[in-house]
Order: structure tokens, then C-alpha cells, then sequence
């Protein structure tokens, strides 16, 4: 392992139909767009555990007890927590805040970004380990795939617009703000509408029968 001082936290919904990729639902039914969700989870989950980086937590909402999450503990290794309440946010602040009690530094992201593969996780975690206060890995939505710190900033956080377009630029203007050092990575990308799909499939990530 060759982080064992840091944390990866990634963030997951029980994959429940109808709560999960909702504007995946009209092409694929809400049981497909939930079984695309928890195919791309498992991905991100073997990706992210076979690079044997650090240990990895993996952050349950609405609680861990769905049997799905029993299942990536057995298969993967994670440690599951619950996410706190509140906003996306609150909640990445919170599980950021408790990471960082028990590690040097932490990275979070999300279990749907087919872009992110060990050599980005490698080097968010080694930017962090060469003092970098934050990391970002930007998303081509103009929001973020990816997130690390060296220590607690909830401002960061704290009034940002979810699911805006100006989520990255709401985010570096607090880091600058705040006079942190920053390393971002490449621009990666998500999966939320169909076209992600069809991205995903010439990717070359096996997309369930739904």
C-alpha cells in the first residue's frame, strides 16, 4: 500500500430503483438505471481497491444496510460508514472532517465517474503527500469528480450551488480565497444522461443488460 497514512471516501446511494441515475429512467426504467448504477459502483470500488493505494471507505447513504453494501464490503474490502445528513455539501464536509481526524489526508469521489482509474487516484494522493493543501479533479459539467485535503475547509462547501455548472468555479475562488495551493488533475466526466452511456459503453466498460 502505498498511502497507508491517507483515506479514499467514496460517496454511494443504496441502489434502490427509482432514487438512483433518475434521468437515466426514461431510456433504461428505473431498475435499469439502478442496475447501471450499481455496475459502475462495483467498477469504481475493484478499480479503486486492486491499485491497493490506501485503505478505502465507503460512504452509505441513506445508512449501510443495504445488502448491496453488505455485499462491497465482502467483495472489496471497504469500510462502511454512514453518511451524515444535509446537503451534498454538509456531507462531504462532515466525512471529509472525520477522515482527517484518523489520516494525514483524504481523497473523495463519487462511485460514477468512469474517468477516474488508479493513475488519477495515484496522483491526487501524491500531490497531497507532497504537501499540497487541495486537490480538484475537474468535471467537463463544470462541477468536480474528485476532491482531496490535507486538512478540514468547510467553506468549501458551505452555499455552493449542486449541481450547477459553476460548482468548479465557485470552488477554486474559495481555494484562492483562502491562499491554498492546488494541483488539478485532467478533466474527467460522470454518467447522468444517455449520451454518458453510450460514452460509457465505447469506453469499453460492459454495460449491464438493462
Amino acid at each position: 500500500m502505498e498511502f497507508p497514512e491517507a483515506r479514499l471516501l467514496v460517496f454511494a446511494k443504496a441502489p434502490v430503483p427509482g432514487q438512483v441515475k433518475t434521468r437515466l429512467a426514461g431510456k433504461y426504467g428505473i431498475r435499469g438505471a439502478a442496475k447501471l448504477y450499481q455496475a459502475m459502483l462495483c467498477r469504481t470500488l475493484a478499480m479503486a481497491t486492486a491499485a491497493d493505494l490506501c485503505p478505502a471507505q465507503l460512504w452509505c447513504a441513506p445508512n449501510t444496510k443495504h445488502r448491496f453494501f453488505a455485499s462491497c464490503r465482502r467483495d472489496y474490502g471497504v469500510t462502511l460508514k454512514t453518511q451524515p445528513g444535509g446537503d451534498l455539501g454538509r456531507r462531504m464536509d462532515l466525512a471529509l472532517r472525520q477522515a482527517l481526524r484518523e489520516s494525514s489526508w483524504a481523497v473523495l469521489i463519487g462511485g460514477d465517474c468512469p474517468s477516474l482509474g488508479p493513475a488519477e487516484l495515484r496522483a491526487a494522493l501524491a500531490a497531497l503527500a507532497g504537501g499540497q493543501d487541495a486537490v480538484l479533479g475537474p468535471a467537463e459539467d463544470g462541477g468536480y469528480v474528485l476532491i482531496g485535503l490535507r486538512r478540514p475547509y468547510p467553506a468549501l462547501f458551505y452555499g455552493v450551488p449542486w449541481g450547477n455548472t459553476s460548482v468548479l468555479a465557485a470552488t477554486r475562488r474559495r481555494l484562492r480565497r483562502a491562499g491554498m495551493d492546488w494541483l488539478e488533475l485532467p478533466a474527467g466526466w460522470d454518467v447522468d444522461y444517455p449520451a454518458d452511456v453510450r460514452r460509457l459503453k465505447r469506453s469499453g466498460f460492459t454495460v449491464p443488460a438493462v
